[in-house]
């Protein structure tokens, strides 16, 4: 067994690991074995990865342009999904380039070394043509892109930070020469008449004008010496001004190519798009938008060209995140730049819109652009989506692996095991080099000893909570919830809650550390119904002249005795009623699963440092002002049912 393997760590392999190695088949909904392709080895995947395959796979052959809804309430759930996505597409990625390798025998090219050159001189003397060739090839690469929204929000034009960061990422993906020689010498691809194969036609027409200016060049060049150098013609000023002429003019039109690459090479597309957005002057002239498109175009075009050059598809994965936090205009603004300037017949641009639909529909319901759309986010969102992907709830295996990821990240107590050798040993050494008597070490030893002892123990309890919490055929993994930011606030919390009961005198013999996770689960999934039925057992219990017979009663039923006073009090409440979970899900947890009693519950509570004890001070309160309602109401009645006696 290897060192370590009793710390808390060791429990992420309680269910997926032992699931693996024992040879028993997963349960029904656990786990899928997808075979990808003939030839392939089957792999065990979750839910999570079923569904990002599925995505991936359908946009290596989708049509462009296209823009995926990517719908999750969950933020953090969302990131690690499209990540997901961006692995797999890039596992597609390279097995279609060995596929058409083995297929054609025709390897890919790159910007890189040779290849560059070849690539700056079909830029500078051939038109690219889009034969049958081109259109069967299969291999594909996916230039990935994120922007986060978030960084742009204080500019007043977000659409603008997506378009300069598009511009940005393909040149420098690509590199800064290519593309300003494009944007001088470049030609636009256009598609072969007939089946012709050729896929490159020299430029007639450029090297024609290159030609003659260097033959004009040359001439010119080659009188003015003749004038300066050969001694019957010396003082003939008149040829000397021809020649010199004939020089300047033809090596002008040179000189303003060398130029016009310098200009582009220095200033690139996103500084341009900049200059454009930052003059107040420009942005209220009619080509404003214009200049923007074109700016765009040239960049489909240059992605046309390198597309035939490099002998494969180009898709650029636009990876937009951070939307929900921004304000509706620039949303808007957002959609609109996507369905206007990037929207082209001929753009390979892959839009994977990252959102939460409950929060981008009321933010464009705010904004201007509704208008004549009655006021309704859904219907501009379906407009701007073209292929909706909604994540469904985290399934089995799924939840499991998120919980077995978030147990690994307890790498403190790991160490802490693997280091206690050395401390010891480095406390011995210090206590020995001050000549401490040894009665004195053998009074440590034992408080050393208790210690060690008991964070040993604090350890084993823990270990046996994470196997219990992601442990298949236990049913608290059931209501863990689906966001991988509560799985880690669990994960965090249940240590702490054990390590304070076996500071406090140990778990207590009906209370077992699958108790004790299944409380934090409670106190985090519930925190309203919880503090209130807590709540209501304190007053009862203050209240109460036999408070033994109160610790028998189950949770539950407390619970459901004060459910109307807790209607009545919904609106006071009801932000707090707004971070609990499912209320079936609670009934189930309590009445059937996890019985917890009154004393259990009063037992935990001590220890209990996930429930936000602010909420039941407020219950408290509102239970408190009721009291005093009904009280004041009862002396009413009374002094109207007995009025005064006469005088």
């Amino acid at each position: 067994m290897p060192p370590g393997c009793g710390e808390e760590n060791v429990a992420c392999l309680g269910c997926g690991e032992e699931r693996r190695g024992c040879g028993r088949p997963p349960p029904a909904g656990d786990c899928a074995f997808v075979e990808v392709e003939p030839g392939e080895h089957r792999e065990l995947l979750t839910e999570d990865d079923i569904y990002c395959r599925c995505l991936s796979k359908t946009l290596c052959h989708t049509s462009t342009p296209v823009t995926v809804g990517f719908y999750a309430p969950c933020g953090r759930r969302l990131y690690s999904l499209l990540d997901k996505v961006t692995g797999f597409m890039q596992e597609e990625m390279a097995r279609r380039e060995e596929a058409e390798l083995r297929k054609s025998h025709q390897k890919s090219r790159s910007l890189e070394g040779w290849g560059l050159l070849q690539a700056l001189w079909y830029l500078a003397f051939y038109k690219p043509v889009i034969t049958e060739v081109h259109l069967r090839r299969k291999n594909i690469e996916f230039i990935f892109i994120r922007f986060s929204a978030w960084q742009y929000a204080g500019c007043d034009k977000l659409w603008a930070g997506l378009v300069t960061t598009l511009c940005g990422s393909i040149r420098h993906h690509f590199g800064a020469l290519p593309l300003s020689i494009y944007h001088v010498m470049g030609s636009r691809p256009r598609f072969a008449s007939g089946f012709s194969q050729q896929e490159w036609i020299l430029k007639k027409n450029t090297c024609l004008k290159l030609w003659g200016l260097l033959f004009v060049l040359s001439v010119g060049i080659s009188v003015l010496l003749v004038a300066l150098l050969v001694p019957s013609v010396k003082d003939n000023h008149a040829l000397k001004v021809i020649g010199s002429t004939v020089a300047s003019l033809s090596g002008s039109g040179l000189v303003l190519g060398a130029v016009s690459i310098v200009k582009n090479l220095l200033i690139s597309e996103k500084k341009k798009i900049e200059r454009l957005t930052n003059s107040e002057k420009f942005t209220s002239q009619l080509g404003f938008m214009s200049k923007v498109r074109n700016e765009i175009e040239v960049l489909i075009d240059f992605l046309a060209f390198m597309e035939i050059f490099e002998r494969r598809r180009l898709r650029v994965v636009l990876e937009i995140t951070s939307l929900d936090i921004c304000y509706p205009e620039k949303v808007a603004g957002v959609l609109n730049a996507m369905n206007t300037l990037l929207s082209d017949a001929n753009s390979p641009f892959i839009f994977i819109l990252v959102v939460d639909p409950s929060v981008i529909v009321p933010c464009l319901e705010q904004t201007s652009c509704m208008k004549g759309l009655a006021d309704n986010g859904y219907l501009y969102l379906n407009r701007t989506v073209t292929l909706p992907f909604s994540i469904p709830e985290m399934g089995l295996r799924s939840k499991l692996q998120c919980l077995e990821d978030a147990v690994q990240t307890r790498e403190d107590l790991m160490y802490r095991i693997i280091t206690r050798n050395v401390e010891r040993n480095l406390r011995r050494s210090r206590a020995k080099g001050r000549g401490e008597p040894a009665a004195a070490a053998a009074v440590a030893a034992p408080r050393e000893r208790s210690r060690h002892e008991l964070d040993a123990e604090a350890v084993r309890y823990i270990h046996d909570a994470f196997r219990c919490l992601h442990d298949d055929s236990d049913r608290l993994y059931r209501y863990v919830p689906s966001s991988s930011v509560q799985v880690r606030r669990i994960v965090n919390t249940i240590p702490v809650t054990l390590r304070l009961m076996l500071h406090h005198g140990g778990p207590r013999r009906d209370l077992s550390p699958r108790a004790a996770a299944a409380w934090v689960v409670l106190a985090n999934q519930w925190p309203c119904r919880l503090s209130w039925a807590l709540q209501c057992l304190e007053d009862a219990g203050q209240r109460s002249r036999s408070p033994a017979t109160l610790g028998s009663r189950s949770l539950w039923s407390i619970f459901q005795e004060h459910l109307e006073e807790l209607c009545g009090v919904r609106e006071a409440l009801r932000n707090v009623l707004c971070l609990d979970g499912d209320p079936e899900l609670f009934e189930a947890f309590l009445a059937r699963d996890f019985p917890f009693s009154a004393a259990e519950a009063g037992h935990l509570l001590k220890f209990t440092v996930n429930l936000d004890h602010s909420i039941r001070c407020k219950m408290g309160l509102l239970r408190g002002l009721q009291r005093l309602a009904r009280a004041n109401a009862a002396t009413v009645s009374r002094s109207v049912q007995c009025p005064p006696p006469p005088e």
